[in-house]
């Protein structure tokens, strides 16, 4: 006989769930009023509890490059043997984009600036017709205009190697994914370290092993870039149909023909989706990965961002914006491209645009040697636009200097400076006891005994402080973001026209380096917290408008017509239906906006805040690998509990919804 489980009764007139919030909020407001004295311990945990995280790293990497050898080699031997065999493609690309590279002390001669912008025109051509063909080229045509020309070509031929590693590592590492599910959930969390844990933490640990220059700032920028195109080929591989796999069983296909001639050739243009988001984590590295000697384009935004050169650090930063389009669009393009049938014909019908693109580098490459003009773009021809812009933001110094500073001063003293000291007076023990029953009542024990679990770690590194700092900044321009974007997003959901605009907008705000976000900022507010803030909302805005309007265009219009028809108003369906069912997606917009901040705030240490990215700067500047990577990974553990959490309540609005997880939520 089957039995019915009964519900459990209210409590006081409270359902259970709410009854046990309220217990625990109760106990954790005790302890923050006044467990100080009775358990001073669960505020700042004592010295002899913590672990030496960041000697224990130190001292693995001091192993590393002083000790570890394979008989015949060191450790440093295979790192230098890898940068070495990383640098010669990296120096004919440089050689063929600038003119200056050598392989083997020999010079590779350049093509010139009008050689590459007719072969990238060419490519857009044969990829999408004479619409991309002007695009691209007039997007090259762009940076030699503005005298952006050498550092574009610099950085273009980091991503030309870089591009093509990221995208073959990570197509391996997700079919081994995918081929054994063992290892495919072991690298995930992996893969949410690499691409949690702030660039400039690992920018030590790679100086050490790799040394300075080009190719240093290329394994960081594989390393930063590698993770999306695992996630969507282990992503893209489970989705290929059944029917199609059972066909390449049945006419006998080996293993490595079922993998490499019927289930990568299915998922093409999912595996596009990832190298172009390798394409364009590529471009985000561009600036710190000049840190460490990648020169280009990151290092002239990063010269002007220390000069507060805000004309010159925008021409650079929209030279980087030009790069992203024409790249993002040829990589498209080519994703949607079908194959051309197979035919009899000769090689030259067969392959016109790579005759002519032959051609063309050939001849480009031969009158670049007899006509200057063509190797190199006249510095007559070159416009700059970079001393009006700083001449507006002085302007908006002069003149509204007053009105600034006192919206400064009161969003400093009346919202972030409160709200800084209550996290920072909260017990440790007590934040970790509430995330663990969020993750309890959101997924299961495991996801609470990872958010707790993690809450204790970032204790236990002693950097307590400097992590609710980090909180506090990011939620606050979390929030801010979110009360921007949301309205942003209702507004233009359902205007297809004005979403055009919107989107062209904020395709070119997640193209834009982060810092040059901050020279702006930093010119009008000075440094401090509310400099971070302005930096981090404008840097975190695009995900909570893109998202939020994927989720109002994708309600079903059958509801949105029932609604309708039973006499609700447009506020009521925006409210009680548009909103409701297109919560899971703001969720993970949300989510993105989190990342998008973490990832800002780590750059914002430049400007003077106290949290944990000014730790990882510190570290850089020290040359402590441990000191870096411990903080790093606290910034992780931050962005890995928020990720799970609201992952997991988009689970449940959805299931509660009746839905399925769809692809936003696999793309997220």
């Amino acid at each position: 006989m089957a039995t019915a489980t009964l519900p459990v009764p209210p409590v006081f007139g409270l359902r259970p769930g709410v009854l046990l919030w309220a217990c625990a909020t109760t106990l954790a407001a005790a302890l923050w009023l006044w467990g100080g004295d009775a358990l001073p311990w669960a505020f700042e945990m004592p010295r002899a509890w913590r672990p030496p995280f960041a000697a224990w790293i130190s001292g693995f990497l001091d192993w590393l490059t002083d000790d570890a050898h394979f008989g015949l080699f060191t450790f440093r031997d295979l790192t230098r043997f890898l940068s070495a065999i990383i640098d010669v493609p990296y120096q004919i690309a440089l050689g063929l984009l600038s003119g200056g590279g050598s392989v083997f002390g020999v010079g590779v001669p350049p093509v010139g600036w009008l050689g590459v912008t007719v072969l990238v025109a060419l490519l857009g051509f044969a990829l999408g017709g004479v619409p991309l063909a002007a695009l691209a080229g007039g997007a090259f045509v762009f940076i030699a205009v503005f005298g952006q020309w050498t550092s574009a070509m610099l950085t273009l031929a980091s991503i030309l190697v870089a591009v093509p590693l990221g995208v073959g590592g990570g197509l391996l590492l997700g079919i081994a994914g995918h081929r054994w599910p063992g290892f495919g959930r072991a690298i995930v969390p992996l893969l949410d370290l690499m691409q949690t844990i702030p660039i400039f933490a690992y920018l030590v640990p790679i100086l050490i092993l790799f040394g300075f220059g080009p190719t240093s700032a290329m394994i960081a920028t594989l390393i930063y870039a590698m993770p999306p195109m695992t996630r969507i080929t282990m992503l893209a591989l489970r989705r290929v149909p059944d029917e199609i796999v059972d066909l390449g069983r049945m006419i006998g296909c080996t293993r490595r023909q079922m993998t490499w001639q019927v289930m990568v050739p299915s998922a093409q243009e999912a595996l596009m989706v990832g190298v172009n988001q390798v394409i364009m984590l590529s471009l985000n590295m561009v600036i710190i990965a000049s840190m460490i000697g990648a020169g280009g384009l990151g290092f002239d935004v990063l010269s002007a961002l220390r000069r507060l050169d805000f004309g010159a650090g925008l021409e650079a930063g929209l030279a980087i914006v030009a790069l992203a389009i024409a790249l993002d669009r040829l990589s498209q393009a080519a994703a949607r491209r079908r194959p051309a049938p197979v035919t009899s014909a000769g090689f030259v019908a067969r392959n016109p645009f790579l005759v002519a693109a032959l051609a063309v580098l050939v001849l480009a490459t031969v009158a670049g040697l007899l006509v200057p003009a063509v190797q190199t773009f006249p510095e007559a021809w070159e416009l700059s636009t970079g001393t009006f812009w700083s001449d507006v933001v002085a302007y908006i110094n002069v003149n509204h200097f007053d009105t600034i500073e006192a919206v400064k001063n009161a969003v400093l003293l009346n919202v972030l400076v409160p709200v800084k000291r209550f996290l920072m007076s909260l017990p440790w023990l007590g934040v970790a006891g509430l995330l663990a029953l969020a993750g309890w009542r959101l997924g299961g024990p495991r996801l609470a005994l990872l958010t707790g679990g993690l809450t204790v770690l970032v204790a236990s590194t002693g950097l307590w402080e400097e992590a609710m700092t980090t909180v506090y900044l990011c939620g606050i321009s979390v929030v801010i973001a979110m009360l921007i974007g949301l309205p942003i997003g209702i507004l233009v959901a359902e205007r297809d026209r004005l979403w055009a605009w919107v989107r062209v907008i904020i395709d070119t705000l997640q193209t834009l380096p982060a810092f040059v976000y901050l020279m702006p900022a930093v010119m009008l507010f000075r440094v401090g917290d509310f400099t971070a803030m302005i930096a981090i909302v404008a840097f975190a805005l695009a995900p909570a408008i893109r998202y939020t309007v994927l989720g109002l265009r994708g309600v079903e219009p059958a509801l949105i017509e029932a609604g309708r028809a039973m006499g609700c108003t447009p506020w009521q369906i925006l409210t009680r239906i548009r909103l409701r069912l297109a919560l899971p997606e703001i969720l993970l917009g949300l989510n993105q906006t989190i990342m998008f901040a973490l990832s800002m705030l780590v750059i914002t240490a430049l400007v003077g805040t106290r949290d944990l990215g000014q730790e990882v700067y510190i570290a850089l500047t020290k040359a402590d690998a441990g000191r870096g990577l411990v903080a790093g990974l606290c910034v992780a553990f931050i962005a890995i509990i928020a990720d799970r959490l609201i992952h997991a309540a988009a689970s449940r609005s959805r299931a509660r919804l009746g839905l399925t997880d769809g692809a936003a939520h696999d793309a997220a």
